[in-house]
């Protein structure tokens, strides 16, 4: 689902304000391989992303994201990263900024595929051959592939 149903309805009441969401990225890997996905709306790759439902557990939305966008099982590894994003502005307007959580995240089965309307393509890439991406989320991927323990703040 693109829009969660609490922020159409939020929309409703505030319009385009800024809007402060908690959002989660899942870096799966695969041996030396990462999961990414090419966005429908700017034909960018980027990692697994999603919006963090009303109380739900950031670790849990990270999973459910991977299965809705790629069709495949995961498990949660550990907390690779958190910060703010930078101030988005959507097509229509929307604007928002995400306080995103990173995990680290083993893939466990299943075919990857476009299993939404969010993405046009899904692939498997060596993590020292990626697309080109945003800063911010090669950041994302930088920690999570990290043999660090602790996570990295203001990623």
């Amino acid at each position: 689902m693109p829009i969660p149903d609490f922020i159409v309805a939020l929309r409703r009441k505030i319009g385009t304000e800024l809007l402060w969401l908690p959002g989660v990225t899942a870096v799966v890997r695969r041996g030396d391989e990462i999961l990414l996905v090419q966005r429908a709306d700017n034909g960018r790759w980027t990692p697994i992303t999603g919006i963090v439902d009303p109380g739900e557990q950031p670790a849990t939305a990270a999973v459910r994201e991977a299965k809705e966008e790629t069709g495949v099982d995961i498990s949660v590894d550990r907390l690779a990263s958190a910060g703010a994003t930078s101030p988005m502005v959507y097509p229509n307007g929307d604007r928002a900024v995400y306080m995103d959580l990173t995990f680290s995240c083993t893939w466990l089965s299943g075919e990857a595929y476009v299993a939404d309307d969010e993405s046009v393509d899904v692939g498997w890439f060596h993590v020292d051959d990626l697309p080109e991406m945003h800063p911010e989320l090669r950041a994302r991927i930088d920690a999570a592939v990290s043999d660090e323990v602790a996570a990295r703040f203001g990623v």
